[in-house]
């Protein structure tokens, strides 16, 4: 399936999973598909394995957990964030290290309070390597955390990796 890129979704400074002055962090980046999905773009290093040359999976479900998380902005835009209530994950396939990787998520149900996602984790060739499930309570952001966008440099930053168009 081909798919058009409609938008970007912000990065911030220290986040872990979207944090670009993070030096822990996996610097993804996060693009809202024509089909109300999200996809996030990330290559994890070696600093991420568990077994050697496999990916983490506490890290497999942090970048899972982001992505559907995220997933609910394409409607509401920053009006409303999501806060982890409970996660899911299955491992189907190892994943490796050094390559860049996809992850898709998507928002299953939602209701006046809470809202319920799935994603995967591509492989390279397109392989589902892990499925996660979540459901997140709806929050404004300043119910969440005493966040200031320009502290936190909270933008969308043009990368080299932007698509245009995916291939799913």
């Amino acid at each position: 399936m081909h798919l058009h890129v409609t938008g970007k979704q912000p990065n911030s400074k220290m986040c872990f999973v979207c944090g670009l002055k993070n030096v822990a962090g996996l610097r993804a980046f996060f693009y809202e598909l024509e089909n109300g999905e999200i996809m996030g773009l990330f290559r994890p290093g070696e600093e991420y394995q568990s077994y050697p040359g496999r990916l983490h999976g506490g890290i497999a479900t942090a970048i899972l957990d982001e992505t559907i998380g995220r997933a609910i902005m394409i409607q509401y835009g920053e009006d409303v964030w999501g806060v982890t209530v409970e996660f899911t994950i299955r491992f189907r396939k190892p994943i490796p290290l050094n390559v860049d990787l996809r992850v898709i998520g998507r928002v299953t149900r939602d209701t006046s309070r809470f809202f319920q996602g799935s994603g995967e984790i591509l492989l390279p060739d397109g392989t589902v390597a892990a499925e996660g499930q979540g459901k997140y309570i709806k929050l404004s952001l300043e119910n969440i955390a005493d966040f200031d966008a320009e502290e936190q440099e909270w933008r969308v930053v043009p990368a080299p990796v932007d698509p245009q168009e995916v291939e799913l």
